[in-house]
C-alpha cells in the first residue's frame, strides 16, 4: 500500500453506486493512501461493505450524510473536513466506476509539482460512450471556455480532478449553487475566476453496462436544463467580471 500523504487525498461523493462502490475504493487504495468517502444519503446498502472496509483500514474514512443533498453538497462535506485536517488538496473521483483509479499518482504529482494549479482530466472516450453524452458536453465545454476567456479548459464535465482546498471551499461558500450536478463544470468557471489555472491531463472514461453494475443518476432533460440554467448565471457573472478578467489576462506575467 502508498505511503500516506500529508497534503493530497482522494475524495469519493458516492450515492446509491451499488456493489461498485467497493471496487471503486478498494481501486483508490491501492493506489493512494488516505481516501475518504462521503456517502451523499445512500439507501442502496452500499455503505456497510465499504465501513467495514474503513474499520480495518486506518486511511479509510467513511463521511456518512444524513440525506441526499447532491454531488456538490457532499464533494464540499469532505473539503470541510479534509481543511480542518490540514489537508491542501483533493483528488475528486465518482465511486461509479468511470475513472480511472490507476492515474491517481500521476495526477498526484502533478498537483504536487504545481499546487497552485487545478488538475482537470480530459476524457478519451471509449466506443461504449453514449454519443448523445459525448455530444452534449462539447456545448458545455464550449460554454465554460467562453466564460473563462479561453484560459484551457479541457473538459468542464468530468469529474477526475485535483483541486486546491481552500481555492475551492472559498467559491463555494460565495454561491448557494454548486450543490448538485452542476458542481463540476461551474466549479471550473468559478476557480478560474479565482484566478486558478487549469492544467489539463488526457485520462479514459468507461461507461459500465448494467450488467457490469453500471448505474447513472443522469437524467437527460432534468439535468441538461439545470446545465443551461447555471451556463445562463454564469455568463451574467463573466459579463460582469470581464474587465477584470480581461485584466488579469492581459498584464504582463511576473519575471
Amino acid at each position: 500500500m502508498p505511503q500516506p500523504s500529508t497534503t493530497h487525498l482522494v475524495l469519493i461523493p458516492a450515492y446509491n453506486p451499488g456493489e461498485l462502490l467497493a471496487r471503486t475504493v478498494r481501486a483508490a487504495r491501492a493506489q493512494w493512501a488516505p481516501v475518504w468517502v462521503v456517502v451523499d444519503g445512500s439507501t442502496d446498502g452500499s455503505t456497510a461493505e465499504v465501513q467495514a472496509l474503513a474499520a480495518q483500514d486506518p486511511q479509510l474514512r467513511v463521511i456518512v450524510l444524513p440525506r441526499n443533498q447532491g454531488k456538490g453538497a457532499a464533494v464540499l462535506a469532505g473539503l470541510q473536513g479534509a481543511a480542518r485536517a490540514g489537508f491542501t488538496h483533493a483528488l475528486t473521483m465518482d465511486a461509479d466506476g468511470q475513472h480511472p483509479g490507476e492515474l491517481i499518482p500521476r495526477f498526484m504529482a502533478t498537483s504536487l509539482s504545481q499546487p497552485e494549479a487545478m488538475v482537470l482530466g480530459k476524457p478519451v472516450f471509449g466506443p461504449e460512450a453514449p454519443a448523445l453524452r459525448v455530444q452534449g458536453r462539447r456545448i458545455s465545454n464550449a460554454w465554460a471556455n467562453m466564460e473563462t476567456l479561453g484560459m484551457g479548459v479541457g473538459d468542464s464535465l468530468y469529474g477526475f480532478r485535483v483541486y486546491p482546498v481552500r481555492a475551492l471551499i472559498d467559491v463555494m461558500r460565495s454561491t448557494r449553487f454548486m450543490r448538485r450536478f452542476d458542481f463540476d463544470p461551474e466549479a471550473v468557471v468559478r476557480l478560474c475566476w479565482a484566478g486558478v489555472r487549469p492544467i489539463n491531463v488526457d485520462a479514459p472514461v468507461r461507461y459500465l453496462a448494467p450488467e457490469e453494475g453500471g448505474v447513472s443518476h443522469f437524467k437527460y432533460l432534468r439535468d441538461n436544463l439545470l446545465l443551461s440554467w447555471m451556463h445562463s448565471r454564469l455568463f451574467a457573472g463573466f459579463v460582469l467580471r470581464l474587465p477584470r478578467l480581461l485584466w488579469q489576462r492581459l498584464r504582463p506575467s511576473p519575471r
